[in-house]
């Protein structure tokens, strides 16, 4: 017997999943979810009518523009107090759905988790696990998937941050520093991702979006945790200074330009990390009163 599922909306964004847009529409249906949003990216074969004729309202980009471009799309579209976030190439089992919901009454941010042995390439699994690491200092919480993107949140959280996400893949990640940098509830659940089929073969192009990954995390880590990024940096220029300027007055009993300009370096790039700081404090001080004062508006 199928759910109710009335409040919760489904975003789904696809580009040329054809083959396997369809079965999962049809999985969800009877499950009880009727609010399901495709968001079909410039598709070039029939993945718009294979979605509307499973009784997806569909939203087409007349080309392609992106995978996070397609995902602001279907949350601006969305109307249920939930929104679910899934792929349409069979990878996100809509059967674990019901688990995921249960778990956001204690939650703000349900992510599935998925199984090593579900990141079949092993320079996806190294690179993951790099920028698993990476991020968990940043946020200073383990991340153990941060790219997946078969997520779980509430609408009114989730839609604070729209402005936030980029056009391309890196979208979840953006999610996940968010949410937990803005002091929100994150919850990670195990599932195991079945093998692409037909169709749905990975978009990503792993040189070029990697590097373009890696920027955004860095630009995030910046706005979010910028004393995080700049105290690493001005350490090393200190300690590459102070044993410079060290080496020099100790044997050559002199000192240089380039060893004062390795110290000022690392003073400067100390105070922008903190003033850095003092704006994101601000920033989010500033946000928390205009989202009561929002709250508090008859």
């Amino acid at each position: 017997m199928p759910q109710n599922h009335s409040q919760v909306s489904i975003v789904i964004p696809a580009f040329n999943e054809e083959q396997t847009i369809g079965p999962v529409l049809h999985e969800l249906k009877a499950l009880g979810f009727t609010d399901l949003i495709v968001i079909d990216d410039g598709s070039q074969d029939r993945t718009s009518d294979v979605a509307a004729q499973n009784g997806a309202q569909v939203i087409r980009h007349p080309y392609n523009i992106g995978n996070g471009a397609a995902v602001k799309a279907g949350i601006r579209a969305a109307t249920g107090d939930i929104i679910v976030l899934m792929d349409g190439d069979g990878q996100h089992p809509p059967a674990d759905l019901p688990k995921l919901l249960a778990l956001l009454a204690d939650y703000d941010m349900v992510v599935g988790e998925r199984a090593s042995a579900s990141q079949t390439l092993l320079h996806r699994r190294i690179a993951n696990k790099l920028f698993n690491f990476y991020v968990s200092y940043l946020v200073g919480h383990p991340i153990p998937d941060l790219t997946s993107g078969f997520r779980v949140l509430r609408a009114s959280v989730l839609k604070r941050f729209v402005y936030l996400l980029p056009n391309g893949f890196s979208y979840p990640s953006t999610i996940t520093i968010v949410m937990f940098r803005s002091g929100f509830r994150v919850r990670y659940e195990p599932f195991t991702s079945p093998a692409r089929s037909g169709s749905g073969v990975s978009k990503i192009r792993p040189v070029r979006d990697g590097l373009l990954f890696l920027l955004t995390i860095t630009r995030l880590g910046v706005l979010f945790t910028p004393i995080k990024i700049f105290l690493p940096v001005s350490l090393a220029l200190g300690i590459v200074g102070i044993g410079y300027s060290a080496y020099l007055l100790i044997f050559l009993t002199r000192f240089s330009n380039m060893a004062a300009l390795l110290l000022l370096a690392s003073l400067i790039t100390f105070l922008i990390g903190l003033v850095a700081e003092q704006n994101t404090v601000l920033h989010f001080a500033l946000s928390e009163v205009t989202d009561r004062s929002k709250r508090d508006q008859p």
